[in-house]
């Protein structure tokens, strides 16, 4: 898949939330690489075996107060992970849907814990 099609796939999920979800995705971009970086992975303390399909990289809106003329958070969803783990189209379909919801989770505050308790965002 090209990375403007798996960019589309990650359009297309965002375009999909309820609209009090989008109005109030405020100084956050998405982005799509193909992998992540050594300084990511060392960071978040990745252990060996361990695969990241998306990260979210800034203040949860939740803790943020005085939120003025910083650079915006960053959700990066990792294309060549998704692509390794889900072989067919409807596969990785799903698993973009569940790690872009999982990331925007995370931006409005939500643990690493109750995300994956609740299977999600929605």
């Amino acid at each position: 898949m090209s990375k403007s099609e798996f960019e589309e796939l990650v359009g297309e999920v965002l375009v999909s939330l309820p609209q009090e979800f989008q109005e109030k995705l405020d100084n956050v971009v998405v982005t799509v690489e193909d992998w992540p970086t050594l300084v990511q992975i060392t960071k978040l303390r990745i252990p060996h075996g361990v695969t990241l399909f998306g990260l979210y990289e800034g203040i949860p809106k939740t803790q943020r107060t005085n939120y003025h003329f910083v650079p915006p958070d960053r959700i990066t969803i990792f294309q060549k992970p998704i692509e390794w783990f889900r072989r067919d189209l409807e596969s990785i379909k799903a698993q973009v849907r569940q790690t872009v919801l999982h990331e925007i989770g995370h931006y409005f505050g939500l643990s690493e814990e109750k995300l994956t308790k609740t299977g999600g965002l929605f």
